[in-house]
């Protein structure tokens, strides 16, 4: 099994081929924006090989912008994500899917409903999907078993810096529990949304610790952030720590 994250571009977050002998499946498919890139990035990634379904982490337009234009691209092939976000893609709202923040329309997406604990069987490799609401109702997390590899998407933006849970269909209890489900996976490689994938199984419970807690802290806060931090971007799906939390992992360039 191959597995390759295409790093974000932009407001893009990070897509993952994960291919096997028996198919292709690509996590997340970035905004509109670059969706022709994205084609022949992974055309160029598969070679002869064809893509066989896209599977969505969330609603959120970095994550879901490009997947009708991808799917579309490769014979249609089907677009699956938890059934909470279907109806926003297949209507294309522009609002739960935070597309009105970025200044452009959300492509009318068809999908397919998936399950928690659905199974994509690769041949050499099993992929299966988690559900870990909180950022957005819909959530998933993709497991790569044999390689304790997770796909997180949004929920975990990046290592420095934790989720938002103020976005349509956000729960920050929801997200505690996430959070709980993720260190007990005990992964040795996460996947976020943006930046290299997060690695070292000791390093990522100290990574899950820190947001948990984080959370937590805001549940005793009712429900809000520090007043100290700084009011996110319009278009972030992320806060911001006023002092920098630690992180190991760079972008290279």
């Amino acid at each position: 099994m191959k597995v390759v994250r295409l790093p974000a571009i932009h407001h893009d977050g990070n897509a993952v081929i994960v291919s096997g002998r028996l198919g292709s499946l690509l996590i997340d498919a970035g905004t509109s924006w670059y969706q022709s890139l994205q084609v022949e990035r992974i055309r160029g990634q598969l070679g002869e090989k064809k893509l066989d379904r896209i599977a969505l982490t969330t609603r959120r337009y970095p994550c879901s912008g490009g997947a009708k234009h991808i799917s579309e691209s490769f014979d249609n092939i089907p677009i699956h994500i938890q059934e909470e976000g279907q109806a926003a893609l297949e209507t294309g709202d522009f609002f739960t899917t935070w597309a009105n923040r970025y200044d452009s329309d959300m492509p009318p997406t068809s999908t397919i409903a998936i399950e928690d604990k659905e199974v994509f069987a690769l041949g050499d490799g099993d992929v299966e999907a988690i559900w870990l609401p909180g950022h957005a109702p819909e959530g998933m997390g993709y497991l790569i078993p044999h390689l304790a590899t997770l796909i997180v998407g949004p929920l975990l933006p990046r290592a420095d810096r934790p989720t938002r849970w103020d976005l349509p269909g956000g729960s920050l209890i929801d997200l505690i529990k996430s959070f709980e489900t993720m260190k007990r996976l005990q992964p040795t490689s996460i996947v976020p949304m943006q930046g290299p994938a997060i690695r070292g199984k000791e390093h990522i419970q100290d990574v899950l610790t820190r947001h948990l807690e984080f959370f937590k802290q805001a549940v005793e806060n009712e429900g809000k952030p520090p007043k100290t931090w700084h009011r996110p971007a319009p278009t972030a799906l992320w806060l911001t720590p006023i002092s920098p939390w630690p992180l190991e992992e760079k972008e290279s360039v």
